[in-house]
């Protein structure tokens, strides 16, 4: 098993997030890489977590086979050997890229993140408490944690380099975008979210919310692009036991979350970098929440890397 912290491939670094390297392969083509890094509280941790970066990158190809009649997306192969055949730069680097990379075309990404709610959660939660409301427009009343939404909302949000994106109205995203693109994103993200969502309750899991990011290419037509209703990209929360009223259990890094927030609360980390150690019970235990999501979710445990 081989566990990526970065990637570094003899290719143009276009740019490096949280968790992906993204590299120019040509003028039409990109090759997004997903490390093992994790991130909590909006702190990279030091410990990568092991086939994070596989569950991440094969969750979304899983979900754009599936998906893929909803709309076109980026994505044109994940397979390691067809991206070693066709990069000759990236010979000798196949541990880098195995399970964990996506050749894809090259976009214009949209300015917004194109969030979808099916339950209220996290930010959405903590602004209904204070006012009643999600980005300033008002919600059904004696709504609980946790409780469905009676359609899923879309909920567009800017995009932030660190730190938090800020919910905004869509009528903000009118302005920016215009009226046509909005009621297409707006389409398309909920066709995407209610297909998934279907998907997923008859695998025991609940998507309690999820974000998609669109980008515009050379001929103007709108492609779903990024990750796809992954553990990082979404609230997935087990269905047996759902009760609103309550913060759900979730597959995803609430074991490393857990322990954050004991140290925080117990004055052993003020929540800001550089983190504190991760002890190997810890980064075991998030591991393990990522492939369970994975298995329950596409049915057959995560394939070895090729």
């Amino acid at each position: 098993m081989t566990v990526v912290a970065q990637s570094r491939l003899p290719l143009p670094l276009w740019r490096r997030g949280k968790v992906r390297e993204v590299y120019e392969v040509d003028d039409t083509r990109l090759l997004l890489v997903a490390s093992d890094r994790v991130s909590a509280f909006d702190v990279v941790m030091a410990e990568p977590v092991p086939r994070k970066g596989e569950v991440l990158t094969q969750m979304t190809v899983a979900w754009l086979d599936r998906l893929g009649t909803l709309g076109p997306h980026h994505l044109l192969t994940a397979d390691s050997g067809e991206i070693l055949r066709d990069i000759p730069a990236l010979a000798g680097h196949r541990d880098a890229i195995a399970g964990r990379a996506m050749l894809v075309r090259r976009t214009a990404p949209v300015a917004f993140e194109c969030v979808v709610r099916g339950y209220l959660s996290g930010s959405a939660w903590q602004e209904y408490r204070r006012t009643g409301t999600l980005a300033g427009e008002p919600l059904p009343k004696g709504m609980l944690e946790a409780s469905r939404f009676p359609r899923p909302v879309f909920s567009p949000a800017t995009k932030a380099e660190s730190g938090h994106d800020e919910n905004v109205p869509v009528a903000t995203m009118r302005r920016a975008l215009g009226e046509q693109l909005t009621l297409e994103l707006e389409a398309r993200s909920l066709a995407l979210y209610q297909a998934g969502r279907d998907h997923a309750e008859g695998r025991g899991i609940i998507i309690a919310d999820t974000k998609f990011e669109f980008g515009l290419d050379g001929d103007g037509s709108l492609r779903l692009i990024d990750e796809v209703m992954t553990p990082d990209s979404s609230r997935f929360w087990p269905a047996a036991g759902y009760q609103p009223g309550r913060t759900q259990p979730s597959f995803d890094k609430q074991p490393l979350r857990d322990y954050l927030a004991g140290l925080r609360d117990a004055g052993k980390w003020d929540g800001n970098a550089p983190p504190p150690p991760l002890p190997p019970e810890v980064i075991s235990a998030t591991s393990a929440r990522y492939l369970e999501a994975y298995r329950l979710l596409t049915g057959s445990p995560l394939p070895d890397p090729a």
